[in-house]
């Protein structure tokens, strides 16, 4: 009696866990990313989770954007009535690669206590170390339930080609969502894109999550280290600096000289992204880089761009600005070249002191309602 007792335990058990499993799949177990925290138990973090070794930074890469947002400060709470909200979105310069939160843009300009509109400026740092405008939108888009007063964007040319639109990880694996922009704002891109990763019935099931899910208890869990130290990446003494020598190769994604093919880059992704904002203000800025003048610089302006590829694309983003009336801010030579640290486009606390500078000027010209 006690075997059949404890065997139809165990069947009970099973059954139960299945019919539990079958009904989170209805309900999606990645819902409770909103559930967090931060905010509550310990204050909400300065820039999006994202790392590679949470041992040494206290932070980790995940892809649920729920708990992404509730682990900012921007979801400390209401908006207050006396604040002019600013959201920096962007690539890693953006989010600040080997930078402190305060040293980054946003930690920059929120610290200088600027005020417009009779409220006190407040900005917010929503930057995502991958490169992709579909990347931005989705970021943009989501942001915008927090009411911000201004988007400021950050754009450079690797964000443009059609081919690195769906592959950021972060995108690949929120296609549900992508695909919902896809229709919702016509973005040129295709929802059937098998760069896209989409889960499938038992994929969503708790079974299938259970990687996710661990890592929305690790978000949590590591808010108690981060919120002792405020350490959320590694910063390590010596780094390979920004690579200022080039071989002569002068393609960019397979494009060759002397045609930058307008067709292979996500212009309308752009176009897309200012459509969602609406009626808040978008400030484009073509974001500093590296211009080398080591061997063969006269090729390249770094390792990301030969230099017609990279001139026809200025070119190409001022006159859509001029016709479709954009703040656009063309900002991509104001920095000195000792002041990269380990890409073309990473800046050093110096560097972002520079950029904040040009920055804070084009954020107080902003009409007020």
């Amino acid at each position: 009696m006690d075997f059949r007792f404890l065997r139809n335990v165990l069947i009970k058990g099973l059954v139960l866990f299945l019919l539990f499993d079958l009904v989170l799949a209805g309900v999606n177990p990645a819902a409770l990313g909103k559930l967090s925290l931060y905010n509550h138990l310990f204050a909400g973090r300065q820039r999006f989770p994202f790392g590679e070794d949470s041992s040494q930074s206290y932070n980790l890469s995940l892809f649920n954007l729920d708990a992404m947002f509730a682990s900012l400060d921007l979801a400390a709470g209401p908006k207050p009535e006396n604040e002019y909200r600013v959201i920096i979105i962007g690539d890693s310069s953006t989010w600040g690669t080997l930078l402190r939160p305060e040293e980054t843009l946003a930690g920059q300009l929120d610290a200088a206590g600027l005020s417009l509109c009779g409220k006190t400026i407040r900005v917010y740092n929503l930057g995502y170390p991958t490169i992709s405008l579909t990347k931005d939108v989705m970021v943009l888009d989501y942001a915008l339930r927090y009411q911000p007063d201004l988007i400021i964007w950050p754009i450079t040319l690797e964000a443009f080609p059609v081919e690195n639109q769906l592959t950021s990880p972060i995108v690949a694996n929120n296609a549900v969502r992508v695909a919902d922009l896809i229709a919702r704002d016509h973005l040129p891109l295709d929802p059937h894109d098998p760069a896209l990763v989409h889960p499938g019935f038992w994929g969503s099931t708790l079974i299938g999550q259970r990687r996710a899910l661990a890592d929305l208890f690790r978000l949590q869990m590591y808010g108690v280290l981060w919120s002792a130290t405020g350490i959320d990446q590694t910063y390590p003494t010596d780094y390979p600096p920004a690579q200022t020598d080039f071989n002569t190769d002068i393609t960019f994604h397979d494009m060759q000289p002397s045609i930058l093919d307008a067709n292979q880059l996500a212009f309308g992704v752009l176009e897309a992204g200012l459509r969602i904002a609406g009626a808040t203000p978008v400030v484009l800025i073509n974001e500093p880089m590296l211009v080398s003048v080591g061997e063969n610089s006269d090729l390249r302006y770094n390792f990301l761009y030969p230099r017609w590829a990279f001139d026809q694309w200025r070119e190409m983003m001022s006159a859509r600005a001029e016709v479709g009336g954009w703040n656009y801010h063309d900002l991509w030579n104001i920095i000195p070249a000792g002041e990269f640290t380990n890409s073309a486009i990473h800046l050093t606390p110096a560097g972002e002191s520079i950029l904040a500078g040009q920055v804070e000027q084009i954020t107080l010209q902003q009409s007020c309602p």
